[in-house]
Order: C-alpha cells, then sequence, then structure tokens
C-alpha cells in the first residue's frame, strides 16, 4: 500500500476528474431533455391516392396541421415518368411563399435522376425501387404547418399517390446538446441550373440572420472534372475573409481524386451520382456533427475551379482552372 501510494493518488485524481466530467456532461444532457408529458404525436398518410385533380397545374395539400411542434418524419411511394421532379411544398406559420420548396429528388440528396438503391442514413435515404424515398428532417413551426405535392411541368395527368408525413407537438430541435431557439426556422436556399465561367465565385447561399448551416446538396456537370478542385467557402457575419470548409468540392462530401472509388453514402455525407462520362455528380453533406454557427449571417460560395494563396506551408498563388460547369444546390439553414 505505502509503496503504490503515489500511483494510488494519482489513479484516484484521474478517476474524480473523470467522474466530474461525466457528471457535469450528464446534467448538460438532462437540461436538454424534454419531458414527454407535453409531447403529442401526429401525422396522416395517403393510400393510394389520386390528389392531383388538374395535373401539374394543382398544388394538391397533403397535409395541414394547427399548433406548435415538429415534422420529422416523410416518406413518398410513387411511381410515374417524372416524379423524380415533382416538387414537395413546406408552408410554416401561414406564410404565402413556402420557405421549404424543393424537387423530389434533390431535396433528398440525389441529382440527375439516379436511381440506385437501396440506402439509407438516418435523415434521408432511397430504400425502393422505383421509389421509396424519406426524409427525417426536423421542420418547427410555432403555428401552423403546411405540406404540398405537385407534379412535375407538363405532366398533366391525375397520378395514384402514397405517402406517410408525421411530427411532434411541442418537440424541440437539439444538435450535438445544443438546443436551437424556438423560433428556430429550417430553411432552404436554391441555385438551380447555374452555369459558371472559368474562376468565377458564386452564392450558394446569402443570408443575413443568425442561425446555423445544417446541409447542402450540390449537383453539377461539365466538360472535365476540374470543377471538382473548388473550395466551399463559408463567409460568416460579413466577414471578408471566409472560413475555408473544405480543400476541394469532393473533400467537402469526404470523398477524394475525384470520387475515384464511386459512390457512398453515411450520415455525414454522400455521393448519390457520379458519371465519368458527362462529367456530372451529385452529392449531399449534413452539419449536425460539425455545425457551422452565424450571429449576423453567411455567404457559403464555391468557384468553378479554384484560386488559393497565403497559405502556412505554401504563400505561391496555386490555380486550377475548369470549364464553364452547370451547378444545381441545395443550402439548408435554421434560421432565427
Amino acid at each position: 500500500m505505502v509503496r503504490g501510494g503515489k500511483n494510488c493518488s494519482i489513479a484516484m485524481g484521474v478517476l474524480t476528474v473523470l467522474l466530474a466530467v461525466s457528471g457535469l456532461y450528464g446534467i448538460a444532457k438532462a437540461e436538454n431533455a424534454v419531458s414527454p408529458g407535453g409531447l403529442k404525436s401526429f401525422g396522416t398518410m395517403g393510400k393510394a391516392v389520386y390528389p392531383f385533380t388538374e395535373g401539374s397545374k394543382t398544388e394538391a395539400e397533403l397535409f395541414r396541421h394547427e399548433g406548435k411542434g415538429c415534422l420529422n418524419h416523410m416518406w413518398f411511394g410513387v411511381n410515374w415518368k417524372d416524379w423524380e421532379r415533382m416538387r414537395i411544398r413546406v408552408y410554416v406559420d401561414g406564410e404565402e411563399t413556402a420557405s421549404i420548396d424543393f424537387e423530389m429528388f434533390l431535396g433528398h440528396g440525389i441529382g440527375y435522376k439516379d436511381k440506385a438503391g437501396p440506402w439509407g442514413t438516418k435523415r434521408i435515404g432511397k430504400t425502393g425501387q422505383p421509389s421509396g424515398v424519406y426524409n427525417t428532417y426536423r421542420i418547427p413551426f410555432g403555428a401552423s404547418v403546411r405540406v404540398t405535392a405537385q407534379l412535375a411541368p407538363g405532366d398533366d395527368k391525375n397520378k395514384r399517390f402514397w405517402y406517410i408525413i408525421r411530427g411532434v407537438e411541442n418537440l424541440p430541435v437539439v444538435f450535438n446538446g445544443v438546443r436551437l431557439p424556438d423560433n428556430a426556422r429550417l430553411k432552404l436556399h436554391r441555385l438551380e441550373d447555374y452555369t459558371a465561367e472559368t474562376l468565377e465565385e458564386i452564392d450558394l447561399c446569402k443570408t443575413s440572420r443568425p442561425g446555423m448551416l445544417y446541409q447542402v446538396t450540390i449537383a453539377a456537370h461539365s466538360t472535365k472534372l476540374t470543377f471538382l478542385e473548388s473550395c466551399v467557402r463559408a463567409y460568416i457575419d460579413g466577414a471578408e475573409d471566409p472560413l475555408m470548409a473544405s480543400s476541394g468540392l469532393e473533400d467537402y462530401f469526404l470523398g477524394t481524386y475525384y470520387f475515384n472509388l464511386g459512390t457512398y453514402q453515411n450520415e455525414v455525407a454522400g455521393l448519390t451520382h457520379l458519371s465519368k462520362e458527362d462529367k456530372s455528380f451529385s452529392a449531399y453533406r449534413f452539419h449536425e456533427e460539425d455545425p457551422i454557427f452565424f450571429q449576423r449571417g453567411l455567404r457559403l460560395t464555391i468557384r468553378c475551379g479554384a484560386q488559393v494563396e497565403g497559405q502556412v506551408h505554401n504563400k505561391r498563388l496555386q490555380t486550377w482552372k475548369a470549364p464553364p460547369t452547370t451547378y444545381t444546390a441545395y443550402v439548408w439553414t435554421y434560421e432565427w
């Protein structure tokens, strides 16, 4: 006991610190816990319904709910031409223009109508053929929520549709122990079919409100894959110098060497389409585990190619030129 006294004291000290940290962590988790007494589930489904009475002219209401809460599940089952391009809209708190308005596939991280599957993560996935796409986006609302669907332009016939929509009243939005403010709302910023010139820096998202970057989907094509050299830049709170969010475009989506091993999907990022023939790709990236917060706004950009200088270990100007490239980008943010 005497010979081991010093070592025992050190061990006890480390154990005390670990217990204290664990206790604080437990307290923090408990503070963010929600009492189930105030929670109430709600939802609906459509089984073989025909909601599009005038084809693509109809914005069919799928669901409406009054009160305060959070949508947390949507699933869609369909089988007709161009269903991947139908639009889903979510109107929050009586807004006239939906703050969430997406094409079916792009809203689930998939570009170029790529039907590959099954695959799935906790937030998005495609588990069937030709459809079976789902999401578990947390979509908070304070007074009401309304979900609609509209067929792709020019599709004039009514269609048979299956869907599930569900949520929970009074459910807060919590990521990594951080509870978002009650007035936080999920927003979708879209850039659609924009052709950028060589080395042009383009805005994917620009907002002046406080918030958190949540998810990014990009679909792009060109004549060469050198557009994948682009670095993602986040200009936070009006800063002139950006936070460099990646060392390349495929790196941002956790790929490498122009996605040389093909498609993949995981909880953080996924490559949902890749064609070496027509030089196209689509991918998604979630920021739940590495959130990017901003207090006075965010401007998120990429370049058509890349140009960097002044790095610690390589100060010379480095340039990677890419031919004109056409981009579609969906940037999801929580703002308050």
